[in-house]
């Protein structure tokens, strides 16, 4: 299976990108996208904004599970916002993960999500992390690899 992760910042922007394969049942964790497919999980990721701004509001989620309509991908989302009854803060970014729907799976994508969520965190409060800023830190990129090879 292969998986497509991405962080939108506040402009739609994307400030992430990685695409992996699986890492469990003798997986290489290369992801195996067709050429036409790259192209179709950006728009699917950017399709699922949409969603993920709507429901950001209708309570307090903090990781959902968007279907789009392509039924064989999932959009994971797992953000941080706040409530419209707080203040927005500066830092609003979206985490969405594009991949294959399986129930084996969601569980993993969750806890890939958390864990990948937490490093994100570590990553925005550096004082030196301009808001929308592309994340290019080789640290933060090996935590989500290690990530995906411990879950996915």
């Amino acid at each position: 299976m292969s998986y497509y992760f991405s962080i939108i910042g506040s402009r739609d922007n994307p400030i992430f990108e990685i695409d992996f394969g699986t890492s469990k049942i003798g997986g290489d964790g290369v992801a195996r996208f067709r050429e036409e497919a790259k192209h179709m999980n950006q728009f699917i990721v950017h399709s699922a904004l949409d969603v993920v701004e709507d429901a950001q509001w209708s309570g307090n989620v903090k990781f959902m599970l968007l279907m789009n309509p392509d039924p064989a991908a999932t959009a994971y989302s797992s953000f941080q916002t706040s409530p419209p009854s707080r203040p927005a803060t500066a830092r609003q970014s979206t985490l969405i993960a594009n991949n294959p729907t399986s129930q084996q799976t969601e569980e993993a994508v969750r806890q890939f999500m958390l864990e990948v969520y937490e490093a994100w965190m570590k990553c925005i409060m550096n004082p030196f992390y301009a808001t929308d800023q592309p994340v290019t830190s080789p640290i933060f990129r090996s935590r989500v690899s290690t990530a995906a090879k411990k879950y996915l």
